[in-house]
């Protein structure tokens, strides 16, 4: 699963900065958020309902989002490298992209089963 894969790489992302830039204070922002749309992704595929899906995966998108922000950041004060942050960030982005999409898709069968 994408969303699993991208927080593992967080995890990755993690463990290098506290082991090897000794950083501990983004780094827990990004594990936080990092990890948590994952999470969100399987809590929305159990959800109790279709209105639950959305919300879960609504919740999804806004940390990805964080993520993002707090990538700019790691590469705006050189903890990670351009390269580091373009990868990740072109993950983040197809991740939001399937998020988004399967949102829109839900909201448009939602509508139709009024």
């Amino acid at each position: 699963m994408k969303s699993t894969d991208f927080a593992i790489r967080i995890v990755r992302l993690y463990q290098y900065l506290t082991s090897q830039k000794n950083e501990y204070v983004l780094s827990k922002q990004i594990l936080r958020c990092g990890t948590n749309p994952g999470a969100m992704v399987r809590e929305a595929v159990n959800a109790e309902s279709g209105v639950d899906f959305v919300h879960k995966l609504g919740i999804s998108q806004k940390e990805i989002g964080e993520t993002q922000y707090w990538l700019e950041i790691l590469h705006r004060t050189d903890y990670i490298t351009l390269i580091e942050h373009d990868s990740l960030y072109k993950d983040a982005e197809e991740l939001m992209k399937m998020i988004r999409s399967s949102i829109l898709t839900k909201k448009k069968n939602l509508k139709g089963d009024k």
